[in-house]
């Protein structure tokens, strides 16, 4: 599960306890002004997610770096209903596909620029 916190122009996305080692990554910092939007796309968490750096084990959890068409996003998500998508530009990974305690909250913190 991923926690979201605000600093001056960025936001900080940490990843927490067993996460950080199945998605090999401990927090990514985003300026304000690289996020597009949040949402909730249920369908968009079926497609393919490319090939992975990460975990991967089936209808348990999709964690780490996955890379298609030349597309990387990061993933942690383990209950897709709490599964928000973040898409970034100017950034290393195209999209963030993170599981949130509190999705609603965290669309509107994420949208409200």
């Amino acid at each position: 599960m991923v926690t979201i916190s605000e600093s001056n122009d960025k936001y900080i996305f940490k990843i927490n306890g067993w996460h950080q080692i199945w998605a090999l990554e401990s927090k990514i910092t985003i300026d304000k002004k690289n996020i597009v939007n949040a949402y909730q796309d249920s369908n968009e968490l079926k497609n393919f997610k490319g090939f992975r750096f990460g975990t991967y084990i089936p209808f348990l959890i999709t964690a780490g770096t996955y890379s298609w068409k030349g597309k990387r996003n990061f993933w942690d998500v383990m209950r897709h209903k709490n599964t928000i998508i973040v898409t970034l530009q100017n950034h290393t990974y195209n999209k963030l596909y993170i599981e949130i305690e509190n999705p609603e909250t965290a669309l509107q913190l994420l949208n409200s620029k």
